[in-house]
């Protein structure tokens, strides 16, 4: 079909000039109906403006009472929770660098505070919602993990979530230790294999090959074991774990 662009274009012939009226009528109601949407929708707009403006209005409310919300209650809160935070964490970490004390009696500290001071568990109560308290679930898992309270170390590292690849991993990782000494050697594997599934670095990712290879080997997987133990000998020669990897591939290969 010929298109007529120029302005002042002639037709030469009749069919030329139905063709040429043809295309004008139906610009013409394409122009009408777009004037017509226009005009709808200022209709509508004008008829419906109470409840567009009570919308914008509730939007509005929502966002500043967020940001107050942010201000004045979470900040203040969450620095609140972080100087609480000081005092057991004193306590588990000094369970953790001195093999020469008793290291429950500090871990109970940790978890529980002492003279009006709050541990773990107090934050985890009392600051809920916070990065603070978050944390403080980490902390507390691994102190029940260290004292063999291998359950609730399950508990409370299960409601820990990080998007740091060492914590994640170490989490993930603690949970497979607690039920590897419950005797759950299946779930433990699934959690090692979420450890290494974190995120790649040289401090977690061979641990765990390492102990998903071992807990693979325990439930008769030799075949299983024998890739996560290859992986370090491949990926991680220069980590502790590959020192004896040649054993224990040969243990996979039987």
């Amino acid at each position: 079909m010929a298109t007529y662009k120029k302005r002042g274009y002639k037709p030469k012939t009749k069919e030329e000039e139905v063709e040429l009226q043809e295309q004008e009528s139906t610009t013409a109601e394409v122009f009408n109906t777009l004037d017509e949407g226009a005009s709808k929708t200022e209709e509508w707009v004008a008829g419906n403006q109470k409840a567009i403006l009570g919308v914008i209005g509730v939007i509005a409310i929502g966002v500043l009472g967020y940001l107050a919300y942010v201000s004045f209650v979470q900040n203040p809160k969450t620095e609140a929770a972080n100087n609480e935070m000081y005092y057991p964490q004193q306590y588990f970490d000094e369970a953790l660098n001195n093999a020469a004390v008793n290291k429950d009696s500090l871990f109970n500290l940790a978890l529980n505070g002492s003279e009006g001071k709050y541990g773990f568990l107090d934050i985890i109560q009392e600051y809920k919602g916070t990065k603070t308290a978050n944390l403080a679930s980490y902390s507390a898992g691994m102190a029940y993990l260290n004292m063999k309270n291998y359950q609730e170390a399950i508990n409370h590292l299960e409601d820990f979530s990080s998007d740091n690849v060492t914590l994640g991993a170490l989490a993930k990782g603690g949970i497979g230790d607690a039920f590897m000494q419950l005797n759950q050697t299946k779930d433990a594997l699934g959690y090692y294999e979420k450890a290494i599934s974190q995120g790649e670095n040289g401090f977690t990712t061979p641990r765990f090959l390492h102990k998903a290879g071992v807990a693979a080997l325990e439930l008769g997987e030799n075949a299983k074991a024998l890739k996560f133990f290859q992986r370090i000998k491949d990926d991680y020669p220069s980590s502790q774990e590959a020192s004896t990897i040649d054993v224990f591939i040969g243990k996979a290969k039987q």
